[in-house]
């Protein structure tokens, strides 16, 4: 039965006044520069994360649900890990690069410009070691912007945590839905995500 659940807090660093908090003027000049040739990175609230290492029951799982994707809002409407727009406090400071993006019908999907929050469907996160970060920073970054839907695929736990009700900076729904349930996006009533596809069976 899915499960309301409540955002962690995040916890604040006693060495957060020793950061560098990059902007992304400042990324774009590193970039022309070709000191960050090879690297991938995502800049979130002024920080480079690196978004390489990615294992293969993370690979498999997000695999499962872009196809879905794909099939629910067309292939050509779901990008993976491509850059979108977030709200204008944190434009300067954000460029995340979710691994799956749905945009909506009314949007170019072969636009030259990055997607803004009004033109995205569903925002999805494939989680293991970023867990913490993906449902706090980024869930906050993300229901600023007034993103209307945002789900985190826990790979660890085999649980989907969907949150909607974007308001003052929170998501004032989330809810977890386990392996054994299903979810239809909001903007796709009817076509229903199995969670448990995207993990493997259990073996006796």
């Amino acid at each position: 039965m899915p499960a309301t659940v409540a955002e962690p807090i995040y916890p604040a660093s006693s060495a957060d006044h020793a950061r560098k908090r990059w902007t992304r003027a400042e990324v774009k000049a590193l970039e022309n520069t070709g000191v960050l040739a090879g690297q991938h990175l995502e800049l979130i609230a002024g920080e480079l994360l690196n978004k390489t290492g990615k294992n293969r029951p993370r690979v498999n799982a997000a695999t499962s649900l872009r196809l879905w994707m794909e099939r629910v809002f067309g292939a050509e409407f779901v990008a993976w890990e491509a850059p979108i727009e977030v709200g204008s406090s944190d434009q300067s400071l954000s460029e995340p690069e979710p691994d799956l993006v749905a945009l909506k019908p009314d949007a170019d999907p072969f636009s030259l410009t990055t997607p803004i929050p009004s033109e995205l469907a569903l925002v999805v996160q494939v989680s293991d070691s970023s867990l913490t970060l993906d449902l706090t920073i980024k869930a906050q970054l993300y229901a600023r912007a007034g993103i209307t839907e945002y789900w985190v695929l826990d790979v660890n736990a085999r649980l989907l945590i969907v949150h909607r009700e974007p308001e003052a900076g929170r998501y004032r729904s989330v809810t977890s839905y386990n392996d054994q349930e299903q979810v239809e996006p909001l903007a796709a009533s009817g076509l229903a995500f199995q969670v448990g596809s995207a993990f493997p069976p259990f073996h006796s």
